[in-house]
């Protein structure tokens, strides 16, 4: 058995009717219509333009505890080895290649979403960071790296003397 997509009336809304319409379902249209024009243009464009499409980027969440920057990236089906962390000045940099796996040759693909290929993120950290006591943990997909603040960053309490 083969799936097909269904065809609307290209350029039309769906009629409406009370009770079966539903902003999801035209939300849903609007996104097989942004793909239709991604999956059927001249193949040409897509060839010249593949540079521009290549790569991934994957999320990032940046916070700070009181003594510490923390940066988590989501990086699911990686290897260690295949993860870079670097420091420069007040730059964090995380890169890495996740590769495809190996297709099967008489499978047909009906969806494919997952990015393949070299990712580079860089954030700019909020505080100076001691270098030498940085730590990188990997677990369950996800990375986290803790950068203890430098002497300096901390927050002091400073007593206000009456005289």
């Amino acid at each position: 058995m083969k799936l097909a997509r269904r065809r609307q009336d290209r350029g039309t809304l769906a009629p409406f009717r009370a009770g079966l319409w539903s902003p999801f379902t035209e939300l849903n249209r609007l996104r097989e219509e942004i793909n239709r024009i991604f999956e059927e243009p001249s193949q040409g464009f897509m060839e010249r333009s593949a540079g521009f499409f290549e790569g991934w980027s994957p999320s990032l969440d940046v916070f700070e505890e009181k003594d510490n920057v923390v940066v988590k990236a989501e990086l699911p089906g990686m290897k260690k080895e295949e993860i870079e962390v670097s420091l420069v000045g007040d730059t964090l940099t995380i890169s890495g290649e996740r590769r495809e796996e190996e297709e099967n040759k008489d499978a047909e693909s009906y969806r494919s979403e997952r990015f393949f290929g070299r990712f580079q993120r860089s954030v700019t950290l909020p505080h100076q960071v001691d270098a030498n006591k940085i730590q990188a943990n990997y677990k369950d997909g996800i990375l986290t790296v803790t950068l203890p603040k430098s002497e300096e960053a901390k927050r002091k309490q400073i007593e206000v003397n009456v005289s």
